[in-house]
This record gives C-alpha cells, sequence and structure tokens, in this order.
C-alpha cells in the first residue's frame, strides 16, 4: 500500500470534551484529499494525527507500508523528514535564516541529504515567485511570502505524503490558484498523497475526495 490509511482512530485532549473518531479515511497515491471545517473545529488535530505529531488513544495511523504507531519516537521524526512534506499554519519558519536556508533546512538533518535539493528548492521558489528573495532572511519578508516558502519546503525533498494546514489562508487569490496547482501537479507528478485542510468552501470542488471535519468530532 504506498497511500493513507486511518482505520478506527480514536483521540480526545484531557480535561476537554473534544472527542475526534474516523471509522476509516483512505488517501490514494496520486490524488489530494481536502478536509474542511471551520477555526477551532479539529481540522489541525486530525492532520497532526496523520502525521504522527499526536497519538491517538486507539486505532491505525498508516502512510504506506508504515504503521506510525509501531514507531518510536525518533523514528516518527526520521520517517517524517525522509517521507512527508509538511506546511503548518503558522509556517514554523525561522527568521534568522535566508529563505533558501528555511527551504533547505530538513536536508541539515537527514541521515542522505539529496545532491539535487537545491535545484528543485530554487525552482520551486520562482515557481512561487519568491525566488528574488532568495537570500533575505525570513523574517524580513510579508505573510504572504512566508506562507510560499513553507510550501517550497514542503516540496523540495521530494516526499510521499504532503500534508499542508491552510496553505492558501494568506495569499491573494492569483497566487491561492498558483499554489493548488502547484500542489495538485506535484501529486500527480510523484504520485504522492495530498491532505490539506483549509476553512475555504471555494476549494473543494479542486477535490475530488473530500469530507467535513464535524463528520469526525464530536
Amino acid at each position: 500500500m504506498s497511500g493513507i490509511s486511518l482505520q478506527d482512530l480514536s483521540f480526545s485532549y484531557p480535561g476537554s470534551s473534544f472527542r475526534l473518531h474516523v471509522n476509516g479515511l483512505e488517501v490514494a497515491p496520486g490524488a489530494g484529499f481536502g478536509l474542511l471545517g471551520p477555526s477551532g473545529a479539529g481540522k489541525t488535530t486530525l492532520l497532526r494525527l496523520m502525521t504522527g505529531l499526536l497519538q491517538p488513544q486507539s486505532g491505525l495511523v498508516q502512510l504506506g507500508s508504515t504503521a506510525l504507531q509501531t514507531l518510536s519516537e525518533a523514528e516518527r521524526r526520521a520517517f517524517r523528514l525522509s517521507e512527508v512534506g509538511l506546511v503548518f499554519q503558522d509556517f514554523a519558519l525561522l527568521d534568522y535564516l535566508t529563505v533558501e536556508e528555511n527551504i533547505l533546512l530538513p536536508q541539515r538533518f537527514r541521515s542522505h541529504p539529496s545532491d539535487s535539493a537545491s535545484d528543485r528548492a530554487r525552482d520551486l521558489a520562482e515557481r512561487l515567485e519568491i525566488g528574488q528573495h532568495w537570500q533575505k532572511l525570513a523574517g524580513q519578508l510579508s505573510q504572504g511570502e512566508r506562507q510560499r516558502i513553507a510550501i517550497a519546503r514542503a516540496l523540495a525533498h521530494q516526499p510521499q505524503f504532503v500534508f499542508a494546514d491552510e496553505p492558501t489562508a494568506s495569499l491573494d487569490s492569483r497566487r491561492r490558484s498558483r499554489v493548488i496547482d502547484l500542489l495538485m501537479e506535484y501529486t500527480n507528478e510523484q504520485q504522492a498523497c495530498l491532505v490539506m485542510v483549509t476553512h475555504d468552501t471555494e476549494l473543494m470542488p479542486l477535490f475530488p475526495n473530500h469530507a467535513r471535519v464535524e463528520d469526525f468530532t464530536s
């Protein structure tokens, strides 16, 4: 199996009435999955469960042939560095590093860095219209530019699994379309799996497979 599979997944926060349960969810390679819902509904929680950043109380999260619950914390981290591209809602950039350094930062922590990652990073930066800021510090750039750095960083190492948390929230309509096109193109060309969470109902027709987070929470 090279896709994403969730089975009988349950999660709750201690001391909270929030409950999340997924009977079954499949994301096929080469396809995108859209997860829709308002702020605070649990979209980010589900995304963090799917990447191993949170651990469920019960159930299965499988990415390809890897069942995340069978891995140690260090093994999950190594798996994410190798196989997962993450676009965080807060971008998670280091403001004192340049655009180039931020995009290539995950390469520093990989056991086998890719020789071609720098070329891919520069190409992504150009396509996302941040190439002119290549040597600028991330902290000097706008929210929209910072969001595009985060997207380039998520794709530069050619991950099999891409998870994007509100990746177009800080973008105008033209750049939003460019980002969605890039993510879909990457997913198709690399036969990767894409899961994108958003509150933007206008984006849902772009995803043949989608769900509302309210279907999984109580």
